[in-house]
């Protein structure tokens, strides 16, 4: 095939505009001439490795603005076409309106939170008050370990949140779990070692093991969490889990097996990295206990962070070492300065310690209680049994599975009618699902109306389809 349409899979301008766009230049740029028949809908999107449904769309736009026409039986021919010499250098009116509707897509982002009732006016103060601190660290590089009144704090807060209890002196502030996973890995010497992890799991922790040139170890899931043979069998130094609210699958590892994880960290003389993500957010039952709270051997590593529950932009994780870590991280990372802007660490200290942070969690669990409802009511009412729900009981986003559809078209028709949502296949160690792989849906960022508006956009796209 001589006609190859350069396709960017990751732009953010939808991939039948892309189509569309190439066609009309190469038209307009006498490069396709009148008569010219262009690829049938299945050469093309199989030569593009493309939904058929794409090439359909952009072909109908070209045949709606006047530059091929369908012939029947035979396809789609170039239009003879009069004084447009130079007109492929610009762009025609309806093309810039399509994609400034693009500004205007509802997105199911996976880690967007809401911020429009964020406590602006009371961390202002405590900024304000941290410039006003005396203590000369906050203009300095502070404490390795960080900011010893944040970690006071952290530490009462996960001993009556959490359950886990450990001094302020385990606690280790980060820059992200990225950041902390990179030292785990250098602390507990990892390159070059098994590392297990959940598969599916979160891919920003597996490219950082990667990095360190781990061996990762993927674990498959059944319906109750990790598979705890397949983990005896792969002889890992670490595994590294989402107990509470696996990720991005949703399940809750169950007590059972919870006991099970530790004796094989026991057992194995190995640690368990635990990541509590999204801890703080359950809407059914009553709050789950976290692993580390369990763990009476100190082969926990418990990480957790104020992403989801605070601000991304603070930028500000930690993680609890055993006591046997203790020493060896001060040798190991005593020229290392503390990642975490110390003006940040004394804000969000004061943050806590006066109460605003408790109350945060308290008003951000009922407002994400509340979008939630919203998602799985809408999804019921617009979807039914299209689709079944993974994932609801807690966290701040969940999967949709499909029966027999294609939800790599799903996602590409979905983007065309407003609505941007996200197939999982990068979590995946290996292949993923090749078709009918479940999506995944955000909500924290979105308003209630978005989140209706969107499922009822994405329900127009599935009847589409089906």
């Amino acid at each position: 095939m001589d006609l190859t349409p350069f396709i960017k899979k990751n732009d953010t301008m939808p991939l039948y505009l892309q189509v569309y766009h190439y066609f009309r230049v190469e038209i307009e740029q006498n490069r396709l001439i009148a008569g010219v028949k262009l690829p049938s809908i299945r050469q093309l999107s199989i030569h593009l490795n493309i939904s058929r449904n794409t090439v359909e769309t952009a072909y109908q736009q070209l045949s709606a603005e006047g530059y091929v026409e369908s012939i029947e039986k035979s396809g789609l021919f170039v239009l003879e076409l009069d004084n447009l010499k130079g007109l492929g250098k610009k762009t025609s009116p309806d093309f810039h309106l399509q994609i400034d509707e693009k500004k205007n897509l509802i997105d199911f982002q996976y880690g967007d939170i809401e911020l429009e009732r964020f406590p602006l006016k009371a961390w202002k103060k405590c900024v304000l008050e941290a410039f006003e601190e005396p203590n000369q660290e906050i203009f300095s590089y502070g404490d390795k370990k960080g900011n010893l009144g944040l970690r006071s704090e952290i530490a009462n807060y996960l001993y009556q949140a959490r359950g886990v209890q450990c001094s302020a002196d385990q606690i280790i502030l980060c820059s992200g779990t990225q950041h902390a996973i990179s030292l785990l890995s250098q602390l507990l010497d990892l390159p070059n070692e098994k590392v297990a992890m959940e598969n599916p799991g979160y891919d920003g922790v597996r490219h950082i093991f990667e990095n360190q040139n781990c061996q990762v170890i993927p674990i498959s899931l059944e319906s109750d969490g990790i598979n705890l043979l397949e983990l005896e069998e792969g002889m890992a130094k670490c595994v590294y889990v989402t107990p509470s609210h696996q990720f991005p699958i949703g399940m809750v590892l169950p007590i059972q097996k919870r006991m099970k994880l530790l004796q094989w960290a026991q057992k194995n003389n190995s640690y368990i990295i635990e990541d509590d993500y999204d801890g703080e957010f359950r809407y059914q039952g009553h709050p789950i206990p976290s692993l580390k709270s369990l763990d009476h051997h100190d082969s926990v590593i418990y990480l957790g962070t104020f992403s989801k529950a605070f601000l991304p932009a603070a930028r500000v994780s930690y993680m609890v070492l055993p006591e046997a870590l203790l020493e060896h991280f001060q040798l190991k990372f005593f020229f290392y300065n503390q990642a975490v802007s110390p003006l940040i660490q004394e804000a969000l200290h004061r943050f806590m310690k006066e109460g605003y942070f408790s109350r945060h969690i308290r008003k951000m669990r009922k407002i994400y209680q509340g979008k939630q409802k919203t998602l799985l009511d809408s999804i019921h009412l617009h979807l039914g049994n299209k689709a079944k729900i993974i994932g609801q009981k807690s966290g701040l986003h969940l999967l949709l599975e499909f029966c027999d559809l294609d939800t790599r078209e799903l996602v590409e028709k979905a983007e065309e009618l407003g609505v941007r949502v996200y197939l999982t296949e990068k979590y995946w160690v290996g292949q993923a699902p090749s078709t009918n792989q479940p999506i995944i849906l955000g909500f924290g960022g979105l308003s209630e109306e978005d989140i209706n508006e969107g499922i009822q956009q994405l329900a127009q796209a599935v009847y589409r389809l089906t």
